[in-house]
C-alpha cells in the first residue's frame, strides 16, 4: 500500500493514508502487510494469491489510533514469538467488523463474526485472525490503561463479541462507526475529549458483558471509580500508592474510596496487588530486557521480593522462578489472581 499523510499535533501519530492500488502489483502483499503491522502490531500474515484493492486510513484520536481498513480476504497471526519482541503488548483493539465475516482466536477461545459484530482482541498475547473474503472493519487501538481494565478482565472478553441488545451495547456501533469515520477532523480539544467519550462507553459495555454492572450505582459514583482505576494504573509502580493516598489525590474520604470498591468485589488494596501482580506476570513471560525477578518485582512497585514471591506463589500456584521458566515450553495464557 502507498502511505500519504497529514499533519497532526506533536506526540501523536499522523494521519494516514494507504492504497493497495497505486503500488506495483507485485509489490501490494508487501505494503499492506507492513501497513497494517505498523498500526495494529507485527504480525505475521498471509494474502489471497493478489491483492487487488484495499484501503487502510488512520488518524489520531487523543491517545487512540482510529483506524478503517477495506480490502481483499486475508489472515493474519501474532504469535508469542512477535509479541515478545514488539512493544505493542500495551495495546488493546476494539474492531466493528462492518462488512464481510471473521474468525478470531484468542485465550483458548474462537469467535465467527458476522457484520455488525464488535469484539476485542489483546496485542499481549498469541491472536489468529482470519478474514476469509472481502471485508471492511472500523477500529480503535487504545492503550490497556486508557480502557481501564485489568490483565484478566481483557483476557475474559478477547474472542467474544461484545452484547450490542443491551441499552449501552446499542449506543456503541453507531458511535465507533462514526467516530472512526470522522476522526481527524476535530481539533486537538475536541479529539481529546471524543476519545473520552468513548472509552467510557467501552468501559460500561465491557462491564455488563463481565456481568459487573451495578445498576444501583449512580452514574457519578461509577465514573469516579472508572477515574480511580486508570489513576492506579498510572502509579502501580509507586510503592507508596496506598488506599488513603489515592483518596487525598480523589479529595474524598478514606471510607467513601472503600465502599467504591464494594462494587468491584475486592478491597482496594487487592486491586492495586492484582495489577502489580498481572504486570510482573506479563514481564516475567517476556523476559523484558534481562530483568531480574527482583528487579521486575520492584518495576511495579513491591519493596520486598520476599513478600513478592509469596503473593505470586498464592495467586498462581507457582514462584515467580518457575512461572518465568515455564514460559520457555508454554504459550502465554494468565490466569487470574485470586482476590480474597
Amino acid at each position: 500500500m502507498s502511505p500519504g499523510s497529514s499533519k497532526s499535533e506533536p506526540g501523536q501519530f499522523p494521519s494516514t493514508l494507504h492504497t493497495a492500488v497505486s503500488a506495483p502489483t507485485l509489490q501490494r502483499r508487501t505494503y499492506s502487510g507492513e501497513a497494517l503491522s505498523r498500526l495494529f502490531g507485527a504480525v505475521d500474515m498471509s494474502f489471497s494469491d493478489e491483492v487487488h484493492s484495499g484501503t487502510i486510513r488512520m488518524a489520531p484520536l487523543g491517545r487512540l489510533r482510529a483506524v478503517s481498513v477495506e480490502g481483499d480476504r486475508l489472515s493474519a497471526l501474532r504469535t508469542r514469538r512477535l509479541v515478545a519482541q514488539g512493544h505493542e503488548d500495551k495495546y488493546v483493539v476494539v474492531n466493528l467488523l462492518d462488512k464481510g465475516v471473521a474468525r478470531l482466536e484468542q485465550d483458548g477461545r474462537k469467535a465467527l463474526l458476522g457484520p455488525g459484530d464488535i469484539f476485542v482482541y489483546d496485542m499481549a498475547r498469541p491472536v489468529r485472525l482470519n478474514f476469509p473474503q472481502s471485508f471492511r472493519t472500523k477500529s480503535l487501538v487504545l492503550p490497556r490503561d486508557v480502557l481501564g481494565l485489568s490483565e484478566s478482565d481483557v483476557a475474559r472478553i478477547t474472542a467474544s463479541p461484545l452484547d450490542l441488545d443491551t441499552a449501552l451495547g446499542g449506543l456503541l456501533s453507531p458511535f465507533l462507526a462514526g467516530l472512526v469515520d470522522s476522526a481527524g477532523s476535530y481539533l486537538p480539544r475536541t479529539s481529546e475529549l471524543m476519545a473520552r467519550s468513548v472509552v467510557d462507553l467501552l468501559r460500561m459495555v465491557a462491564d455488563e458483558h463481565l456481568g459487573r454492572t451495578n445498576v444501583d450505582m449512580p452514574k457519578e459514583n461509577r465514573a469516579l471509580l472508572l477515574r480511580i482505576r486508570e489513576f492506579i494504573d498510572r502509579h502501580l509502580s509507586d510503592p507508596d500508592l496506598t488506599p488513603q493516598a489515592i483518596a487525598e489525590a480523589h479529595h474524598i474520604s478514606l471510607r467513601y474510596l472503600h465502599k467504591l470498591f464494594k462494587s468491584e468485589d475486592v478491597t482496594v488494596g487487592r486491586w492495586i496487588q492484582r495489577r502489580r501482580l498481572e504486570e510482573c506476570e506479563r514481564d516475567l513471560a517476556r523476559r523484558t530486557n534481562g530483568s531480574t525477578i527482583a528487579a521486575v518485582a520492584h518495576r511495579w512497585g513491591f519493596t520486598s521480593a520476599a513478600h513478592f514471591s509469596r503473593v505470586f506463589r498464592a495467586a498462581y500456584g507457582m514462584s515467580p522462578r518457575e512461572w518465568r521458566e515455564s514460559q520457555g515450553t508454554m504459550p502465554y495464557t494468565p490466569s487470574p489472581p485470586g482476590l480474597t
